[in-house]
């Protein structure tokens, strides 16, 4: 399965069915196409772009489960078999937690190309949805509806019915205006904006600063390794990087920025030096200083870590795009600890976009859309933090040896072995 645009891992979240968690669960009935159509980026937490959904639905009273999202294939020629991985992976993939779906929602979401049009997106589509609704027959589970979301305009595939769902689609609900929309934020659900501006804020900087950010990996990278030929430690270089990572979070924490979003990332863009910022990213492919990073997810050392993160990924350019899994999984795991799981799974899925093999993100990313709660993983990692620091404040935290070389170069040569680096 390829895309361009969204993890080539199809992100399957499964909602609790303890009895515990659904006493809890935010309620909110759906009864017609267009309250479907309205109540997707509440699912999800985004508005998906140029993305196929998929969303399971249990029982008699049509409860939502486990949820899927991959990029449409540009290819139709690959239409069939991402029909049958992403059919497979969402009800398989229930029926392994004892949840087999009794029906699927299916959403195709796409703006226009060039003159298309909305409804010329409609009937493009149209033969993916029959693969989709074909595969999850042949697992025995019907697709109860399959609707196309673009340019404003919503139109199903299932229903023949023109005075609910006409041939020209059916207007989509101005955002935030809807009854949908007002129950699903009294209930606590939001959006954060749409799936290309989530993306975009970890995406690499472009232009005269990304050839100024990779001629400073080029240096850091140049410098790095005479030191280790002439006996500087890892632990040295270890420590050096965790020392350097506080600093600069220090930093983020004492100049927040005015505003939010792309202007935010703006702000501390400018405030990270190329060379400063060359030589955290390359130590951080080190596993072990990652892991000591990765204690940085909660309370005040969250937001500035996370900040931070952010600006390292934008830095990885050009030879070294590879070296943006490591701050990729740093975010997608602070997103996570602090409850903004639909960033996590995006940030997650860039990771492992960086690189396919990077355990961490691989690991993080499958708990993630499992749905499993990450205070088991904070808990591990405030005893780690107390076993390697007795005696020190959490301000002057120390490094342990690393256990391995850090990557210092962008990889030229044949794809490393699953598991190095990670």
């Amino acid at each position: 399965m390829t895309n361009n645009n969204a993890s080539r891992r199809p992100s399957d979240r499964s909602s609790s069915t303890s009895p515990a968690a659904t006493a809890y669960e935010p309620q909110i009935t759906l009864r017609s196409p267009a309250e479907l159509a309205d109540a997707l980026p509440y699912m999800l937490g985004f508005h998906p772009s140029d993305s196929l959904v998929m969303v399971a639905v249990h029982g008699e009273g049509g409860r939502f489960g486990g949820r899927l999202r991959v990029g449409i294939p540009t290819a139709p020629a690959e239409w069939e078999d991402t029909a049958r991985q992403v059919a497979d992976c969402l009800i398989r993939g229930g029926e392994r937690r004892g949840a087999k779906p009794d029906g699927i929602v299916v959403y195709l979401c796409q703006e226009p190309r060039g003159e298309e049009g909305g409804r010329g997106v409609m009937t493009r589509l149209r033969p993916l949805a029959q693969r989709i609704r074909l595969a999850c027959g042949a697992l025995d589970v019907p697709v109860l509806e399959a609707l196309c979301l673009s340019a404003g305009r919503f139109w199903s595939y299932v229903c023949p019915d023109e005075r609910c769902c006409p041939a020209e689609g059916s207007p989509l609900a101005a955002v935030g205006t809807s009854v949908t929309a007002a129950a699903a934020t009294f209930a606590g659900l939001q959006v954060r904006g749409s799936l290309d501006e989530i993306e975009g804020r970890l995406a690499p900087l472009r232009g005269p600063v990304a050839e100024e950010a990779e001629r400073a990996l080029d240096r850091a990278a140049t410098a790095l390794m005479p030191r280790i030929l002439h006996g500087a430690t890892r632990e040295e270089v270890g420590a050096e990087t965790i020392t350097l990572a506080q600093a600069l979070m220090r930093r983020m924490a004492q100049a927040p920025p005015a505003e939010s979003g792309p202007q935010g990332d703006d702000w501390d863009d400018a405030l990270l030096g190329d060379d400063e910022a060359a030589s955290l990213i390359l130590g951080l492919q080190d596993r072990e200083v990652r892991d000591i990073a990765a204690e940085w997810m909660e309370g005040e050392e969250a937001a500035p870590a996370l900040r931070l993160w952010r600006a390292l990924a934008r830095r990885c350019v050009g030879a070294y795009g590879e070296h943006a899994a490591a701050p990729l999984t740093l975010a997608g795991w602070v997103s996570w600890s602090t409850g903004d799981e639909p960033t996590a799974r995006i940030a997650l899925g860039l990771a492992l976009r960086a690189d396919a093999e990077y355990r961490f993100a691989q690991l993080l990313h499958h708990a993630c859309n499992e749905g499993i709660d990450p205070e088991g993983l904070r808990q591990c990692l405030r005893e780690e933090r107390r076993r390697r620091e007795p005696r020190r404040s959490r301000s002057s935290a120390a490094t342990r040896p690393p256990g391995r070389r850090a990557r210092t170069a962008p990889r030229r040569g044949p794809r490393r072995t699953a598991g190095s680096g990670q």
